[in-house]
């Protein structure tokens, strides 16, 4: 089947069961666009390691903002990380930590100044730099045109791994990082 457009009902879920089948999706940046192949689940409530837990913009984000807006953040006063607002069963975020490049690489790979296509966009500030994804993308809605979103093949069948969370020191027990089984591209090896 042909891929389509993520809508806004796909976000209106939990975040564990969005994070889990946003893999294999293609995030569409503009000219650039790569298949999702690492993300982390966050929840809004009960979640340490969430900014919820300690940012109150982070809340007030989630009540004026509907499901599927890009939440872009500066982490560490060194990479913009990007998320998708999740609402539904449970609020939180989706983080997206790694994408396959397959369209617009040789324009990753100049914004990036690498040339391994496998590190291009293999962590989430790596993927922010190769998409020029910056605080002017924050609160965009990413189900409301094809120039910047997720498209997936609803029938796909493809193999997740999860596994705890990475670079957190809260809450990183939870097995709620999703990467396509054997994947090259993702952040950090698969801790079986």
């Amino acid at each position: 089947m042909k891929e389509q457009l993520i809508r806004r009902t796909f976000f209106r879920r939990d975040p564990l069961t969005c994070a889990r089948e946003l893999i294999d999706a293609k995030l569409i940046w503009g000219k650039c666009a790569g298949t999702v192949v690492e993300t982390e689940a966050y929840f809004a409530e009960n979640d340490e390691a969430s900014h919820t837990f300690s940012r109150p913009s982070a809340r007030s984000f989630i009540e004026r903002n509907e499901a599927g807006a890009a939440y872009v953040y500066f982490s560490y006063g060194a990479h913009w990380m990007l998320n998708v607002l999740v609402k539904g069963k449970e609020n939180g975020f989706v983080l997206i930590r790694a994408v396959e490049p397959v369209r617009g690489i040789e324009l990753m790979k100049k914004r990036r100044g690498v040339e391994d296509e496998k590190r291009l966009c293999s962590g989430p500030g790596k993927l922010t730099q190769a998409l020029d994804i910056t605080a002017r993308h924050h609160e965009m809605d990413l189900c409301a045109e094809r120039r910047h979103c997720f498209m997936r093949d609803p029938n796909a069948i493809i193999d997740v791994v999860a596994d705890p969370r990475i670079g957190i020191s809260r809450s990183a027990h939870h097995p709620w990082r999703f990467t396509l089984r054997d994947s090259k591209f993702i952040s950090v090896a698969v801790k079986l």
